[in-house]
Order: C-alpha cells, then structure tokens, then sequence
C-alpha cells in the first residue's frame, strides 16, 4: 500500500481492516456516531498511542505535533519507524487530534524533533519488543534468536519469518516494556535517509486539507468586522446594511467585533463592507510610528532592567584602547502566512468540535473550555495542514475563539475566514525593537566589554531578549539591558522569536568590532570561537564553500554570519551587489549547519533554505508601520514578499554529527540579514543599522 495521511477517526471509521477505502484528508460529519465493528474483526495492535498495526500488517503512525510545511509528518514517524523495523513502504501517517497522550502537542520552538526524538525511539523500540517477543513464544524459542526486520520477525538459526500482521493477536496480550532497548545509531536504516515527504503528493493533487477546505453539513461562514485602531471597540452598529446583502444571515457582536454570518464567503464578506459601525478607538489612536521611535529613543536614555551581567561593563569601557557605538532599529513584523487565519467550530448537545489549522491544538481546546464551559472531554480539535505558521497559529488563538463564540450563538457549524487584509492589519506582530549597543576592545582587538541597551514593547522578555542574553563570543564584560515601552500593537513571537533580530543585531555589531580592529571578519570570528568545535566547524565549512579567500565574481561582495540556536550551530555566507540606483541584489547564499543526528536530510535541506528566504524578505521590505494606531499595510502589494526572479541560489551543507538531534525550523533564519549586511558594507562601506535595508543611499 502506498503512503497516504489521514486522521484518527477515518482510521477507527475504516477498522484498520486491509480492505477499508482509504479516505484521504478529513472524515468531516463528525457529528455521526461511529459504527460499531464487527464482534468477530481481529484488532489492531495498538502498544502505544503513536502506533496501530492491522492484521494484514500495514502500520500506521500517529503524530501529535502540526504539519504547516516543516515535515514533521514524515520525521517524526520515520523515528518511530526506524526502531519499529517498520517496512517504510508500507506505512500510513495519521494527525492526532488534541489528546494528553501525545504529550504536548505545542508545535513550536524548533522542538518538534528535538523533543520527540528519544520519547518516539522508545515508542518504536516497545512495540518492537513485543512482537519479537510475540513471535519467540509462537515458536517456543528463546527471543535472543529472533531479530526484526521489514515488518517481520525472523528465527536466526532456521530463517523462518512471521510477518507483524499475524503477530498483533499475540503481542497485544504481553506486557508493554517500559525501557527498550535502542539501536545504536549505526544501524539506523531509515533515519538519515533521504526520503520523500509523505506530504507531497496529496498537496500536489489537491488532496490535502487545510483549514480553509473544512467542510461540514450545514456550514455557514463568518467575517468578522474588528476595530481598525488596535485595542478599540465597538460604540454601536447598524446590521440593516449587512442584513441586505443576499445571503447574509445574521449579524452578531463578539467580543473581537461585529461578525457576519452568511450562506458563502462573498456574501459574508460583503456584508462586512456594509456594517456601519462606530468604533471607540481607545488610547493607542495616539501613536503612529514616527512617535513610537521617538518613544524609544527617549526611553534608551536611561537605565534598564538588567537581564544578564558577567563581569563590570563600565570598567571594562574605561580600560579599552578603543570603543565601537551603534544603534540598530528592527521593524515591526507581520507573519503573512499564505492560508490566512481562519477555524471552523460546532456546539451542539453539550459537545463542541473544531476543525483548526493551528500549531497549538490543546491551547485551542483549553480556550474552548473557557468559553463554553464545557469540560475537556467535550471538546474535540481536529488539526489540519496549516497555510503556514511561523508562531501566529501559536500564540493568542483569536482565530479560534471568534469561531467557537459564534458557534455558540449559531446552529450550524461555522467558519470563520479572515481575508488578507484582516490578516495584515488586525494581526499580532514581531515586536520593534531599538537597540543601543557599545563595545569596547583591547590593543589586538579583541572585545573585553559589550554593553547592550535594548527598548521594545511589552510580551515578555521572551520575546524581544532571546539571542541578544547569551553571546557565542567571550567577551569578559558583558551586559544586556531590556526598558518596555509599549504603544499597544499587539506582540507574538515569529519565526527565530528574538533571534530573528537580535541575530541581525549582535552579528552585525561583531562585524563593526572586526572593522575597528582592522580585521578579516571570518578570521575575527574564527580566533573568537577557536575553542569550540562545533562553532568552529560550521564556520569553516562556510566559508570554504562560498570561496571566502577568494575574489567575488566582478560587481559583488561577500559577507559572513554566525549563530547558535539551542544546540544548532550555523554560518552563512552572503554573496551581494549593489546597482547604481540602490538596489540590492543577493545572488548566492552559502549555509553550513550542524544540527546533530539529521532525521530526514531532505526537510533539514528544505527548512533552512525556507527559513533564509523568511529572513531574506524581512530584511529587504518587511516592514510594518503604524498611523494613528492603524496598520498602513493591507496586502502583498505594499507588505511584500521575495519574487521569484529575485531568488538567490541557496546551498545548505550539513555536518554530519552524532549529536542529539537539535531543531531547524528557525535556526537558519537569524544568520541571514546580518550577512547580508555585512555584504553591503563589505561592497560599498555603508553600513545598515536599520531594518528594512531598502536601497542603500
């Protein structure tokens, strides 16, 4: 059987049974009871939550975290498989619904992987176990004589093989170990292969359902008209308007703003033109973004909250031959993911089910709980492919509770689609950040003393300090100062969290350091971290791939990065023009990453390559501005993205590592802008110190 995704009720729907038609995507009308199986139909095996086997031994593989293009529907049951001794060609990949049994299922954080490697080895590993064992009692012999291999278990000594489909009845009666036995990392046949995502092919054909593909019977749609000004209200509205418009059904207030329900999308949409609504703007209609900077140029005067010392930052500046001062301004960010926000939810008879695209399953079924005042129990969400994510499925699930408040408050099931423009400007955002920055260095140039000032808005140090708290460099002074200042634009961590700037500030400012010191900034670098290996090589590795000791082809210049992301080690070499109206151009981008043992080399290639293009967008136009306490942006024509034609070519080489394995989802993306602006100045001797670079005047 080829592989195929589907989702935990279609697999009980169908039995696991050999014969069962294969429903691919979601098993929608939910709402029907289940059919009762057959008193005499032979069970799967089921050892664990992540793992069924049938009797005619196909396997299936559950996993609990969000696929939203990252490939965890292939890793992580290529991990369970491996220690299963699974015949890959025969397993089939299911979504879990939000359940305690798969852990966490907060898909974020890189983590995925990372966390689950050791937990889904020692799923595989017992079930395993227990067929091996299943078969040794079979044969009456001793268990040592019996390996796995293909879904089978074979007799060493007399080569005779049970396939695991007439081993289930058995190994489901035997107790299931609590500490298997792992293979060593030599013997691994499926993890580190490179293996086409199980994915591709459903999403290729249309197949494959995102949260925008949910349909149910009955199902109405709803647009919600939400206050333009941050933090605002609704004063009063007028539905007769709304109310007009062919299809429309019922116009209702939520705790969001005014929603409209209607027969289909258009007619939703546009009896949201037609609301009239008068909007209590609320304090933050003060700020626009030229009072925001100046907010937090004001604040970076004075002394802040100190989120790490090591040594006396004053007296290190007082005793430097020479100091290195800088300010660096990072924008606010959208997420912009390409499926805009949106959910589906149904409550009817004390029970409430939702379909969501989300990298947070159980916060949405926590928040669902506190709406409606059901227990957990009664709550049910499905998880589809998500449309993208890069923290905004994560983090505040307003998409969500708009859908099941106005489930309680509609018969049907609804869905609730936000367009475009919702999703730009009624979003939450990367913060801002504004970033004052001295170094001090000796008489060879080398850093005794960082000192860095960082101002943004509220959400957590989290947020805003993460990658700027730990420096990779030693530097015996060190000192990080966070000062809130916050204007009300709504905050949420986006893809790399505070590295996603922070990487752009500490790695530009080694870069200045390396200048003042009269430097070859690899060379700056490599003496920095000369005593750690695995910095060390990824550097190495760079720049000997991206020809760093030789010239530039003609017209371009080369810059370099550095980064640590958890146990990730990157460097990224940039390679970039300049014409003669401003405009940059980055042909080529060369990355070295050591992420220990890689699971699926494809999707770790992928990941990176995705996560440089992220970062490469946002460092040349991402910008969100605000006026009034409105987001000016409405849509890619003036939030734009990367083109095609605009592409560089992008080499990923990893470092092979026996190392745990560590994440990748947003490790590539702090490295990227601050090489670039390395390049510029390499280029041109002008140096970007706010984001984004635009064209270079």
């Amino acid at each position: 059987m080829s592989h195929a995704s589907l989702n935990r009720r279609e697999f009980l729907k169908t039995g696991g049974a050999a014969g069962a038609t294969l429903v691919i995507g979601l098993y929608l009308p939910a709402f029907e009871r289940e059919p009762p199986h057959a008193a005499a139909a032979p069970q799967p095996f089921r050892p664990n939550a992540w793992i069924e086997i049938g009797p005619d031994g196909s396997v299936t593989i559950w996993t609990g975290r969000s696929e939203m293009g990252q490939g965890v529907r292939t890793a992580m049951p290529m991990i369970v498989a491996e220690e299963l001794e699974a015949d890959w060609t025969r397993v089939r990949v299911a979504q879990a619904d939000a359940d305690p049994a798969y852990g966490d299922q907060f898909t974020v954080g890189s983590r995925s992987v990372r966390t689950g490697f050791e937990p889904l080895r020692k799923a595989g590993a017992a079930a395993r176990e227990m067929l091996i064992a299943a078969a040794a009692l079979t044969w009456n012999v001793p268990r040592d004589a019996c390996r796995a291999r293909n879904s089978t278990v074979e007799h060493v000594p007399t080569g005779r093989r049970l396939g695991y489909g007439n081993l289930v009845a058995r190994a489901a009666t035997l107790p299931v170990p609590a500490d298997p036995p792992l293979k060593p990392s030599s013997e691994f046949r499926i993890v580190g292969r490179h293996t086409p995502r199980l994915d591709t092919p459903e999403k290729v054909s249309g197949e494959a359902r995102f949260g925008l593909d949910v349909r149910a019977p009955g199902m109405v749609y709803a647009a919600v008209a939400r206050c333009p000004v941050f933090g605002g209200r609704v004063k009063s509205f007028d539905p007769a308007p709304a109310l007009a418009v062919p299809g429309v059904q019922r116009v209702v207030q939520i705790s969001s703003g005014v929603a409209v329900v209607a027969e289909n999308t258009w007619a939703a949409f546009q009896g949201k033109k037609a609301l009239k609504i008068e909007w209590d703007e609320g304090a933050t209609a003060r700020w626009s973004s030229d009072g925001i900077w100046s907010a937090f140029t004001a604040a970076a005067a004075r002394s802040g909250e100190v989120v790490r010392k090591v040594g006396d930052v004053d007296e290190g500046l007082k005793g430097a031959a020479r100091t290195v001062d800088a300010v660096y301004q990072a924008p606010y960010l959208a997420h912009a993911c390409m499926e805009p926000m949106n959910c589906t939810a149904h409550v009817k008879d004390g029970k409430c089910e939702i379909w969501a695209p989300t990298q947070n399953p159980q916060g949405i079924q926590q928040a669902a709980v506190r709406l409606t005042g059901l227990p957990v129990e009664a709550i049910t969400v499905h998880v589809t492919y998500l449309g993208g994510g890069f923290g905004r499925r994560g983090g505040p699930m307003d998409y969500a509770t708009e859908a099941v408040e106005l489930a309680q408050k509609t018969p049907a099931p609804v869905q609730v689609v936000w367009t475009r423009e919702d999703d730009i400007q009624n979003a939450l955002y990367r913060p801002a950040t504004y970033n004052v920055l001295r170094g001090g260095l000796d008489a060879r140039g080398a850093p005794v003393a960082w000192s860095h000032r960082l101002v943004g808005p509220a959400g957590g140090s989290f947020l805003i300090t993460r990658g700027a708290d730990e420096l990779i460099y030693p530097v015996p002074h060190f000192r990080l100062e966070r000062i809130t200042e916050d204007p009300g634009i709504p905050v949420a961590p986006w893809r790399g969290v505070g590295p996603s700037q922070n990487g752009w500030v500490v790695e530009s400012f080694v870069d200045e350091l390396a200048h003042a010191a009269g430097r070859d900034p690899y060379e700056y670098r490599r003496a920095l971290v000369a005593d750690h290996p695995r910095l060390l090589g990824v550097l190495d590795l760079a720049a000997e791939r991206a020809g760093w000791r030789t010239a530039p082809p003609a017209g371009r210049s080369r810059g370099i990065a550095l980064w640590q992301f958890g146990e990730t080690f990157l460097a990224q070499v940039a390679e970039v023009s300049v014409g003669a109206d401003g405009a940059v151009r980055v042909h080529r981008v060369v990355c070295a990453a050591d992420c220990g043992i890689v699971v699926n080399p494809d999707t770790v290639q992928a990941q990176i390559e995705g996560a440089i293009v992220y970062g490469l967008t946002a460092a040349l136009y991402g910008e969100i501005t605000i006026e009034h306490g409105r987001v000016a942006q409405s849509n890619f024509t003036d939030y734009r993205m990367l083109a095609l034609a605009e592409m560089p070519t992008v080499e990923v080489h990893l470092v092979r590592s026996d190392a745990a394995p560590s994440g990748v989802g947003e490790a590539g993306l702090p490295p990227i802008a601050p090489a670039v602006c390395n390049a510029i100045f390499a280029g041109t001797g002008k140096r970007i110190r706010r984001l984004p670079i635009g064209r270079v005047v």
